[in-house]
């Protein structure tokens, strides 16, 4: 999520992904990970009046799996060098560009920079992707729970699912505070549940995610179960955990990333 893994983080301070039970790692290449490489930004996209989404030019890009996230370093004048990691916003398959959404964090250096100075162009340095816990390679339904900024990592399985067609059961449960704080609003359809904490909708009630939300989509248990990823702040993916959990889905299918 990063400065909450762009995940378009909602904090400037990245906690490592926890690993909540370790279920069916992907392997990466360290090899492919170690090398930085020089992102060109082309075009820069509204999502909410906190967020953004910066689409990046990188030829060499090796590809990534939806979940994964990349490690983006930007090099000041006088040689400061600021390094986060954020989330990969875009499915696998847009060659040669990746996406990323950011929150402004108040204070933030990283994001800061990209909300107020970054202009198509201007050019970040990035390597990845790194980490294969959190990633999703579509072969397996999946249940997926995110809060705010928590959301970026969950878009790009949603968007994988789409572009490939895949016919593998996916449902997204995405919490915000009100509407207007709903990153990527424009792009949900059938398979997401909003929840509002406060304000929503005419006829939508406001609260906090709960059993209401997440017990139906666990009794809809498709073929092979769920595997559930839960993305936000740390409150949050404690929260959700414990829903999940309550609702029978086994521990070990539980893939956990957290910012704070």
């Amino acid at each position: 999520m990063t400065e909450a893994l762009g995940r378009t983080p909602a904090s400037e301070a990245f906690t490592p992904p926890t690993r909540f039970a370790v279920p069916g790692r992907i392997p990466v290449s360290d090899r492919v990970a170690s090398v930085w490489q020089t992102a060109t930004i082309t075009e820069i996209r509204r999502e909410t009046p906190h967020a953004a989404t910066f689409r990046l030019a990188v030829p060499a890009w090796a590809g990534h799996l939806p979940g994964q996230h990349l490690m983006l370093r930007l090099t000041a004048e006088d040689g400061y060098v600021a390094q986060r990691h954020y989330s990969i916003a875009s499915a696998p398959d847009d060659s040669g560009h990746i996406e990323l959404t950011l929150d402004h964090v108040e204070g933030g250096e990283v994001s800061g920079w990209f909300h107020t100075t970054a202009q198509p162009g201007d050019t970040v340095e990035v390597r990845g992707p790194l980490s294969g816990f959190f990633a999703w390679p579509g072969d397996r339904p999946a249940l997926l729970i995110g809060a705010g900024s928590g959301v970026v990592p969950l878009m790009s399985m949603v968007r994988h699912h789409r572009a490939r067609g895949l016919d593998v059961p996916l449902r997204l449960l995405v919490s915000a505070r009100t509407p207007e704080e709903l990153i990527y609003a424009r792009e949900y359809g059938a398979e997401t549940t909003p929840v509002f904490t406060r304000s929503a909708p005419e006829g939508v009630p406001v609260g906090r995610m709960a059993a209401a939300h997440v017990a139906p989509l666990l009794a809809q248990r498709p073929p092979g179960g769920w595997e559930a990823y839960v993305c936000g702040s740390n409150g949050f993916a404690e929260h959700a955990s414990r829903l999940l959990v309550a609702a029978g889905q086994p521990v070990d299918r539980i893939r956990i990333e957290r910012f704070g």
